[in-house]
This record gives C-alpha cells, sequence and structure tokens, in this order.
C-alpha cells in the first residue's frame, strides 16, 4: 500500500467497516484470499495446539513413572517425588513459552472470526473493532506475543498444572508420613539441609501466581479466566 493509499484510510468507512457482509454477498479477490489466509492461520493453530498437548502428555507420562516409583519400595528415597515436581514445573515453563507463541495465531483466528465471519453469519451484527484490519495488518507485520510470560504462566497453571502439581504434593504428603511413620515428620521430610517446609514455600509461589489479579486473563477462549 503506497503512502497516498495510506493517507486515504479510513477505518469508518462503509468498506471497511462493512468487509463481513462483503463476504457474504460479494466473490470479490480480497474475499478469497482472506479465506486462504484464514486456512493458513488455523493451520499454524492446530500446529501449536499439538505442541502444548504433547508438552502436557510428557509431564503426566513422567509424573506417572515417578508416582509408580516412588511407591515400589520402602528403599526409595521420597526425595524422587520432589524431583518430579521440579522436572513437572519445567515443563510447565515450558509450555507457557510455547502458549505465548499458540496465542499469537489463535488471536488472529479470534479477530478474523468476530469481524469477518460473525458479521458475514448475521447481516445484522455490526462489526466487534472498527480498526481490526489496521490491527491484524501490523501484527502480520511484526508478529509479537499478546500476553506476558506471567500471564501464560497464570493460564497454564489454572488449566492444567496446578492439578499435576497438587497431586504430586499430596503423593510426597503420604510418602513421607506413612513410609516412616516413628521418625519425625521434620526429619524426614528434609533433604539435608534443606527443611521440607521449602515445598510449602514453592507451592505457595505458585499459587500466588495462578491467583494473582489481572495476570491471567486470556480473551476470545471457550472459558475466559
Amino acid at each position: 500500500m503506497s503512502d497516498d493509499e495510506n493517507e486515504d484510510y479510513d477505518p469508518e468507512a462503509p468498506e471497511h467497516r462493512e468487509i463481513g457482509r462483503g463476504v457474504a454477498t460479494e466473490d470479490t479477490e480480497f474475499g478469497t484470499a482472506l479465506a486462504h489466509f484464514y486456512r493458513g492461520e488455523m493451520d499454524r493453530t492446530n500446529t501449536w495446539r499439538q505442541r502444548l498437548d504433547q508438552t502436557t502428555y510428557w509431564a503426566i507420562t513422567l509424573m506417572a513413572a515417578i508416582l509408580t516409583w516412588a511407591f515400589s519400595s520402602r528403599q526409595n528415597p521420597h526425595y524422587l517425588l520432589l524431583i518430579g515436581i521440579l522436572v513437572v514445573a519445567a515443563f510447565l515453563g515450558m509450555e507457557a513459552r510455547r502458549y505465548r507463541g499458540y496465542d499469537i495465531w489463535r488471536s488472529r483466528i479470534r479477530v478474523l472470526q468476530e469481524n469477518v465471519f460473525s458479521t458475514a453469519l448475521n447481516l445484522a451484527e455490526e462489526v466487534e473493532s472498527v480498526d481490526w484490519r489496521a490491527a491484524l495488518s501490523d501484527d502480520v507485520r511484526r508478529p509479537t506475543p499478546n500476553i506476558s510470560t506471567a500471564a501464560a504462566l497464570a493460564h497454564r497453571l489454572r488449566r492444567v498444572y496446578l492439578p499435576l502439581l497438587g497431586l504430586l504434593l499430596v503423593a510426597w504428603v503420604i510418602r513421607v508420613s506413612t513410609f516412616e511413620p516413628n521418625r519425625p515428620w521434620s526429619r524426614t521430610a528434609a533433604i539435608g539441609s534443606i527443611p521440607g517446609t521449602a515445598v510449602a514455600l514453592f507451592y505457595v509461589g505458585l499459587l500466588v501466581i495462578a491467583l494473582w489479579p489481572g495476570t491471567h486473563h486470556v480473551r476470545g477462549e471457550i472459558y475466559d479466566d
């Protein structure tokens, strides 16, 4: 688009506000290109969604193996479960980074669904955002994550990892309490000079991240946080 065309661009103009209706009523070249663009972005979204699911599967598989090993014998040390907690937390960090990438393509799909296809399906509806074309153009030119790392961590914790990590915590408490009932709990839970209360502090930190207000809102999903 030339500089003159940029100067003449008006998001309030009918041809820009009514693009959803145009897709429904006209066989335009722009509509065809938009359909191909949507299909390409949907393919990217599905690819990144599979990467997210793969990380979760790895975490669950590893967790199941560690739980089986930790309770298979009294001689197996309880800190194997703590190692499992740390490894699952590492998967959480990996998944949060992948979710930031996934959300780039997911957000583009939602922009098109809200402002093009929704309007095309119901001509009585107005577009969701007047300047959606300019915002989408900027995002295509310079793809950047739409959410922070803290928001991605909070989102994946609330959706997937708090239950997994909570199960490992319960398993660790049971392992420490039942396999050596005659020793003081504080001595049994400690790892060398590291007290067992460090685990509680770690989980408090996870809860703070997950529940901190304003950090976990991800717009446009089926269940909005």
